[in-house]
């Protein structure tokens, strides 16, 4: 992955109330969230370059954790094809999600897991839909607007929508 093509770190978090944890976040960066649905806010940073995103999963166990997920965000679609690429060739199992709605936003992106099973996303953002119009291209996962984390199955991936608007 060239470096110039980072715009971001992404960490998703799970959350017992978004409310309570927009507030803090909101204190500790400084800033208010840059969207906000119902279960779900997330936080587009330059200082730091990050994007958190806040799903809201009720109680949630030391099994499942407070970690959603991890990802890069980049800035095209032709960077995130060449990491596509770049882990086809190291063997990496991976997930691809072309053109999806994700995370209330449509987006195209990799996914793969870590030999800890830690799920990480390569992704760009195609349209953050902050306008509120969640109507997907006819290519899109048009189920949920939401989001889709990918879960370990023996060796392959496959998506779980969670329906609370994760990522």
């Amino acid at each position: 992955m060239n470096n110039s093509s980072i715009a971001k770190t992404h960490i998703s978090l799970n959350v017992r109330d978004v409310e309570k944890s927009v507030a803090f976040y909101e204190a500790f960066f400084g800033q208010p969230a840059h969207k906000r649905r119902p279960d779900y806010a997330n936080f587009d940073l330059d200082t730091p370059a990050l994007k958190l995103a806040l799903n809201q999963m009720g109680e949630f166990t030391p099994q499942t954790g407070s970690l959603n997920h991890l990802g890069i965000v980049l800035d095209s679609v032709e960077a995130v094809n060449a990491t596509r690429e770049r882990l086809a060739n190291a063997s990496l199992v991976t997930d691809d999600e072309g053109d999806t709605i994700c995370c209330h936003a449509r987006q195209d992106k990799v996914w793969a897991h870590d030999p800890d099973g830690n799920a990480w996303e390569v992704y760009v953002i195609l349209d953050d839909m902050m306008d509120g119009n969640f109507e997907a291209p006819p290519s899109a996962v048009t189920e949920d607007v939401g989001c889709c984390t990918p879960t370990a199955r023996g060796r392959g991936l496959a998506l779980m929508m969670t329906g609370s608007g994760c990522c």
